[in-house]
Order: structure tokens, then C-alpha cells, then sequence
């Protein structure tokens, strides 16, 4: 479904001659690619679940090559990296607020019966399975941490 979309994009950019959005969709189709060959070797095979991460890592990346051209003083590779943040992010699901993460996070330390730090993992596995695309697991750790008294 996820490849469907993105290939179906793809095509509309190409017969819109939309340079910027086929270069980012392409190198996303490569990713994808090169994630599929790495599950190979474990006999697994990607589903949409699975690629979810693959985008929120690319997004990562452009956000951090992003504020390196900022302080290097270079707006136009900046505004590049932009652009393409804002197509990829089309293809995740829609990010919880900061009060949706709380909440789903009160529920997690709940349902595991979280009392310490020491069942952090837990309680952050629990959202991974629950939320995984939907949050900044970097954010929600340091939550899960404050709420358990660490």
C-alpha cells in the first residue's frame, strides 16, 4: 500500500516534471530497496509497519543535514533539505501531539504497571508496538523517564 502510493506519486511528479519531488521519491524507492535486501538475509520480507521507520529515519537525517547547511550559511541546500522532509513526511501517519503522547504514555506505564526505571524498556516497548509512526520515540523516552522518576 505504502509503495503503491508512493510509486503512484512518483508518476504524477514525473508527468508534472516536478524534479524535486521525483529525486526525493526515487531515493526513497532506493531505500526501500536496499531495507528489502537486508530482510532478505534474515528471511523476512518489509510491510508497511516495517518501512515506517526506513522514512522517519531518512526524515532524521535530512532534518539534521538541514541545520548543518543553516550554520554553514547555505539557505538554498537548507530550503533543499526542506523540501524534501515535507514530501517524505506526507507518507508517514499523522504525528501525536505532546498531549496525545502523554496520555499514551500514562497508558503504557499502566498497562505494564510501570513503578521505576527500571521498567522503562517495557513501557517504551509498549508504545513502539502500539504507536510505532505516530510519535518522536527520542521525545517520548525522555517523558517515560520523567514520569518513572528518572
Amino acid at each position: 500500500m505504502l509503495r503503491d502510493d508512493i510509486n503512484n506519486a512518483l508518476k504524477e511528479a514525473m508527468k508534472a516534471k516536478n524534479e524535486r519531488t521525483v529525486s526525493t521519491l526515487r531515493l526513497v524507492n532506493s531505500t526501500f530497496k536496499n531495507a528489502d535486501i537486508e530482510a532478505r538475509a534474515t528471511g523476512k520480507t518489509l510491510s508497511d509497519a516495517d518501512l515506517l521507520p526506513v522514512l522517519q529515519k531518512m526524515i532524521k537525517q535530512r532534518q539534521e543535514s538541514k541545520e548543518l547547511y543553516e550554520k554553514g550559511g547555505r539557505p538554498e541546500l537548507a530550503q533543499q533539505e526542506g523540501e524534501e522532509i515535507a514530501i517524505i513526511s506526507a507518507y508517514l501517519p499523522k504525528q501525536m501531539s505532546d498531549a496525545e503522547m502523554s496520555t499514551a504514555i500514562d497508558a503504557a506505564i499502566a498497562e505494564v504497571g510501570a513503578a521505576s526505571m527500571k521498567d522503562m524498556g517495557k513501557v517504551v516497548g509498549v508504545l513502539r508496538a502500539k504507536h510505532a509512526g505516530q510519535m518522536d520515540f527520542g521525545k517520548a523516552s525522555a517523558v517515560v523517564k520523567s514520569k518513572l522518576g528518572g
